[in-house]
């Protein structure tokens, strides 16, 4: 086995915009969840609000880059006020089931035939904002170090889509050390204290759902234009707890946990799918492990193992307080 290969390997895709876009779907989800404590688990629908936003915009009706984004943003804030407004007030777990019932719902709805003519379908879009590559100040070519090179376009989606999250980054900061985030982090330690102070807490929740769907949405509008394409069949449950996976890894309630959460799940997620296709080229593997689809269900064993561990010695992750933790479960 090659390790110097594996290793390049789960750089290339831990640096790359697929993990960037990631980064900004656990930055939303930290706002959700780890600073205000909703257990959302439907993500993933902001995420797919934000690209099908943009490829509804551009592809179905043609029009520019800059309304895409805005309807994508837009529908993440109308989606919030959907789910936000009738659950909010049911407990944490009723709540949780609403949020990814609502986003396998969405998702189902703009994969159906009878919305073909708007959405794609079950093939989805193609083509999303060519404009954005038409923005590419960078020279044809690949540029990096060795396998850890990117060719110009994807180079291009890494670089905005990582200012991205950085932006957002610094934006929750902002928000966390504000009064507003004050008020937040006290509805998660005990909600009841906040409401005898006479905070409206319901619309606390509301705004963090809001403001965390937002980043969520760009999240999913980043990927869209990476990829230029939008399909309903990326944006599965699974996507949601591969970022609950990346903010406990990183760290919940904390503020680059996420950015390194996603650099570190990519980052084993890469160099192990690389390790195992190498063992099964070797023939290393048994005969049951050495088909794509095993080895794909191997790897996410894996990185649940390596989760499980994670969370057994350091459950606050790796740039997390246990403090906040304590105070989060309250």
């Amino acid at each position: 086995m090659d390790w110097l290969v594996i290793l390049t390997d789960g750089m290339r895709t831990a640096l790359g915009p697929q993990a960037a876009a990631y980064a900004l779907l656990a930055i939303g989800l930290n706002v959700h969840f780890g600073f205000t404590g909703l257990l959302n688990f439907g993500q993933v629908g902001f995420m797919l609000v934000g690209a099908y936003g943009v490829g509804i915009t551009t592809v179905t009706y043609g029009g520019p880059l800059w309304l895409g984004i805005l309807v994508g943003l837009g529908g993440a804030l109308v989606l919030a006020l959907i789910v936000g407004i009738p659950t909010l007030r049911l407990r944490a777990d009723y709540f949780a089931i609403t949020t990814i019932a609502g986003a396998e719902v969405l998702r189902l709805i703009v994969r159906s035939s009878p919305a073909r003519d708007v959405t794609g379908g079950p093939f989805g879009l193609q083509t999303i904002a060519p404009e954005f590559q038409q923005l590419n100040p960078i020279p044809v070519g690949s540029y990096g170090i060795g396998r850890v090179s990117y060719p110009h376009g994807q180079l291009w989606t890494l670089i905005v889509t990582w200012t991205v999250a950085i932006l957002a980054t610094v934006l929750v900061i902002m928000l966390i050390r504000s009064p507003w985030g004050r008020v937040i982090k006290s509805i998660r330690e005990d909600e009841e204290v906040a409401r005898s102070l006479g905070k409206n807490v319901f619309s606390y929740k509301l705004q963090s759902l809001m403001i965390g769907g937002v980043i969520g949405a760009m999240g999913g509008i980043m990927f869209s234009l990476g990829s230029q394409t939008v399909n309903a069949d990326t944006y599965q449950p699974q996507v949601t707890f591969f970022a609950y996976t990346i903010l406990i890894l990183g760290g919940a309630a904390s503020r680059f946990g996420p950015l390194l959460g996603a650099v570190l799940f990519w980052f084993l997620f890469g160099s192990i799918s690389t390790g195992f296709r190498q063992a099964a080229g070797a023939d290393l593997l048994p005969g049951f492990m050495a088909t794509g689809g095993a080895i794909g269900a191997t790897v996410m064993a894996l990185v649940g193992l390596a989760l499980v561990l994670l969370m057994i010695f350091r459950p606050q992750g790796i740039l997390g307080s246990k403090k906040e933790m304590i105070l989060g479960a309250r």
